[in-house]
């Protein structure tokens, strides 16, 4: 289940990262916010993004040209 969308499709490093911080900060803990990404450095951006703040990776996949990622909001 996603309870937000960010598309950041088109953005390069360290945009997408950047628009996902951002978008995080009105959530409650425990929403999950999928982000769409087409820049290949996304994947190690992400794991470092969650790995930084406390926010959990919940799931990663590649549809495509396309890297999808879902973030659960921490506290």
């Amino acid at each position: 289940m996603t309870d937000h969308f960010l598309d950041a499709t088109g953005l390069k490093c360290p945009i997408p990262v950047l628009r996902a911080r951002k978008a995080m900060k009105p959530l409650v803990t425990g929403d999950i916010l999928e982000v769409h990404a087409t820049d290949p450095s996304a994947e190690m951006d992400f794991k470092n993004f969650c790995e930084t703040t406390g926010h959990e990776l919940v799931s990663f996949e590649e549809r495509d040209d396309m890297l999808v990622m879902k973030i659960k909001k921490s506290e």
